[in-house]
C-alpha cells in the first residue's frame, strides 16, 4: 500500500480512537507508530481527510467532519465567528483568537458559497468572493452560520 495510504489511515485511527489536542500532538503520536512525517505534509493530510479542530473541555480536539455531526459543527463554527465585515472586493470574518485557521477551513469546504478561498491568521479571515457580485450572498451564507 502507498505511503500517504498507510499514513492516513493512521490518522483516522488515531484520531477516531483518542483525544489528538494538537498536531504536534498528533505528529508525536503518528512517531511513536513509526511514522516519519512533517508538519507541512501533516496539515495537508488533515486537510484532504476533512479533519477539523473543534473545543472540547478547556481545550480543542480533531474530528473527522462527517455529515452527521454537520449540524453540531456549524453551531460550534457560528459561536467562533465574532463579526462579518466586507467591501466592494472582499470579505472579512472576525473570530475567536486562535480560531481563524479552523473557521476557514469549514468555509472552504462549504458546498454553493461562491467562496473561492480564504486567508486566516489568528483572528481574521480574508475570504474571496468568486465575483464580486457575490459578496452579499457570501456577507448573508457566513452571518447565517453566526445565527445557528
Amino acid at each position: 500500500m502507498h505511503n500517504k495510504t498507510l499514513r492516513q489511515a493512521k490518522i483516522k485511527e488515531i484520531v477516531t480512537m483518542q483525544v489528538v489536542t494538537s498536531q504536534e500532538d498528533l505528529l508525536e503520536k503518528l512517531r511513536a507508530e513509526g511514522f516519519e512525517v512533517t508538519q507541512a505534509t501533516l496539515s495537508r493530510d488533515l486537510h484532504e481527510m476533512n479533519i477539523i479542530r473543534i473545543p472540547h473541555g478547556d481545550g480543542y480536539k480533531y474530528i473527522l467532519h462527517q455529515a452527521e455531526n454537520s449540524q453540531a459543527i456549524a453551531q460550534i463554527i457560528g459561536m467562533e465567528i465574532i463579526n462579518v465585515l466586507n467591501n466592494e472586493f472582499m470579505v472579512v470574518v472576525k473570530t475567536m483568537p486562535g480560531r481563524a485557521q479552523g473557521v476557514a477551513v469549514y468555509l472552504d469546504r462549504l458546498s454553493d458559497s461562491h467562496i473561492l478561498g480564504t486567508v486566516a491568521g489568528d483572528d481574521t479571515i480574508f475570504v474571496v468572493p468568486d465575483s464580486n457580485k457575490n459578496i452579499p450572498a457570501v456577507v448573508e451564507k457566513i452571518k447565517g452560520i453566526m445565527i445557528q
